[in-house]
Order: structure tokens, then C-alpha cells, then sequence
């Protein structure tokens, strides 16, 4: 696939703006009512990658880091700071977070997800690209051990179980998490005297499905 299993600058995608975007194709009837519907099950998120810019030298960083994915070929990791925890951003990570799913029995790998929620509606977002080291696993309120228990796949957010959980027994988890995202961009265009009187580069970046 093209993607590339690393992150862009945490330090320079601190301070862009974005976040997710829907489609919804409305249809206004002869009476005034509407119709709604949307082709998405997921949200989409984009970002300005170059609104975290600071210096000349971030301006550099990003060039590089541009031309290592061949502008748009190669799709990359995006920490989202607004949203890059399972559960609250100012909260430590609990194994607890998530109910990402209940036992059978029989089933031994299940799929990262985080819920959101607003009164009784919720949405249960795919989490494919946890990050290395921050997983934390428990079923009915016991932590499991990574390694000993179960083992998590980086590149598809997939947990995979020595043991299958029993049945009716809920998995749980807690992690940190980066988008997949590419360059919306083919090109980069920067001007040395503008960014010194304090311009931005316009980076787009967009959230890609893997």
C-alpha cells in the first residue's frame, strides 16, 4: 500500500487547524421539507499542516518531509492534537476507555475503535493506526499484558488474543492514535521574506481510508 508507517512532525502539526468533515447530499422537497442523506458511514478529516509553521528551519523540516513521500504518492502518519486519545485529552490512558467489543468465545482478533457520543447517539470510529507502546487491553476489568496476552498489529489497529474472551465478556481498551492522512497539495510554495514577516505556507493534508 502507499503509506508510509511514520509521523509527521508532532512539533509542526501543534498549532495547524482542522478536524472531521461529512458529506451530506440534501434534497429540498415541493413542500419545503428536506431529504438527508449521506454516502460516508466515516467522517473525513483534514488539516493545514502549515499554520504549525515557526521558523525557517520548521520550513525545512516540512520540505523534507513533503519530498520523502513524493508529495501526494506515499500517505503518512498525523497526530491530531484535539483528538488523539481513546479517552479525554487531559486524562491518562485507561485500559478501561473503550468498549471495543464483547467475547464469543471464539473470536480471537477484534478491531480498534473509539464511540462518541451526544445524549443517546453515538458513532464508533475505526482506529487504525494506534501508536506503538500506548495500547492497554482488559477484559471484564482485568488488564492484560501486551505480548503475553494479546499483540497489537500498528498498521491495521487489529488486537489479536493468545486466548479468545469468553463469551459475553466485554474487551476494553485504552491508546493513543494517529490519522492516516496524504498532501492535498502537489506542490509547497514558501517565500523567505513573507514567512519572515510572519506568512504561513498553505499545507493541506487529508485524512485517507486504509
Amino acid at each position: 500500500m502507499s503509506f508510509h508507517e511514520v509521523r509527521f512532525p508532532a512539533s509542526l502539526s501543534f498549532g495547524s487547524v482542522g478536524g472531521p468533515e461529512r458529506r451530506t447530499d440534501i434534497v429540498t422537497l415541493a413542500n419545503g421539507h428536506e431529504e438527508r442523506n449521506t454516502p460516508w458511514a466515516h467522517s473525513r478529516r483534514r488539516y493545514d499542516a502549515g499554520l504549525g509553521m515557526r521558523s525557517l528551519d520548521d520550513v525545512e523540516t516540512l520540505i523534507s518531509f513533503f519530498e520523502a513521500r513524493r508529495g501526494q504518492m506515499y500517505g503518512f502518519r498525523w497526530k491530531d492534537w484535539s483528538d488523539f486519545k481513546s479517552g479525554r485529552a487531559s486524562g491518562e490512558i485507561g485500559f478501561g476507555d473503550q468498549l471495543i467489543a464483547r467475547g464469543d468465545g471464539q473470536t480471537k482478533v477484534f478491531a480498534l475503535t473509539k464511540t462518541y457520543r451526544s445524549g443517546v447517539f453515538t458513532y464508533a470510529r475505526p482506529i487504525a493506526k494506534p501508536v506503538a507502546g500506548t495500547v492497554r487491553i482488559g477484559v471484564e476489568q482485568d488488564e492484560l499484558q501486551e505480548g503475553v496476552d494479546y499483540a497489537v498489529d500498528t498498521v491495521t489497529g487489529s488486537i489479536t488474543f493468545v486466548r479468545p474472551p469468553g463469551e459475553d465478556m466485554d474487551v476494553t481498551a485504552g491508546f493513543e492514535f494517529d490519522v492516516p492522512v496524504r498532501f492535498d497539495t502537489s506542490s509547497i510554495q514558501t517565500s523567505v521574506a513573507s514567512f519572515q514577516a510572519g506568512d504561513a505556507p498553505n499545507v493541506p493534508v487529508v485524512e485517507v481510508r486504509v
